[in-house]
């Protein structure tokens, strides 16, 4: 290759530096973020325009709306939701199968006094018998 040649590719390598360069933005993204209590506020805002835009010209909108928000809210608010409520489903979980397992216990005795019951009733019913046997 040629000096030249050689010159111009490196002319040409620090041109499209220069370029790259200027077009880089070296701002950190996460500084850029919206706000999200701003957006939070903007939302609520714009929620509340339209909730009382919908009571002033038709109030039948207002269960819509109300879903709508909903909709809109659970995607966020669902996965902090199911976060909080897991210690709450275990310990109610662990406290219907300990009242599950003393009713079965309940059962079991109440069972074996019905049980003690018909016996002493099948055994008075023999015993009335042999005598009416024995007295015939």
């Amino acid at each position: 290759m040629s000096s030249t040649k050689i010159e111009r590719e490196e002319h040409m390598l620090h041109a499209a530096r220069e370029a790259s360069d200027a077009g880089f933005d070296e701002s950190d993204p996460i500084d850029e973020a919206p706000d999200d209590q701003g957006e939070i506020i903007a939302t609520a805002a714009t929620i509340a325009v339209v909730a009382v835009g919908a009571v002033i010209f038709e109030a039948a909108l207002l269960p819509g709306i109300a879903l709508g928000v909903a909709a809109t809210l659970a995607p966020r608010v669902l996965p902090s939701i199911g976060a909080a409520m897991a210690p709450m489903f275990r310990s109610t979980v662990r406290g219907a199968y300990k009242l599950g397992q003393r009713t079965r216990e309940a059962v079991a005795e109440a069972q074996e006094h019905v049980n003690d019951i018909v016996a002493e009733a099948n055994a008075e019913d023999r015993a009335k018998a042999a005598k009416v046997a024995s007295a015939a």
